[in-house]
């Protein structure tokens, strides 16, 4: 498992950056593009949504986790 690497994004024109290991931030990437949105545009959705107590890079990994649960759940 690779550590955390800081990765930029834009959320509401400002610049913010999260940490997350490689292996989330290609599954974040893949859903962006599998629902045919820009990454920074998954990004503020998932910020809109998530409990302000939470980071936003945790929520990203939630947000990942959880995509993967309910996709493996309809098989």
């Amino acid at each position: 498992m690779s550590r955390p690497i800081k990765r930029s994004l834009t959320l509401k024109g400002h610049r913010t950056s999260v940490s997350l290991e490689d292996d989330f931030w290609r599954a974040f990437r893949d859903i962006a593009e599998e629902k045919d949105i820009a990454i920074n545009a998954l990004a503020a959705e998932i910020d809109a949504q998530r409990d302000l107590n939470a980071g936003l890079a945790s929520a990203i990994r939630l947000y990942v986790l959880n995509h993967y649960r309910t996709r493996a759940a309809r098989v």
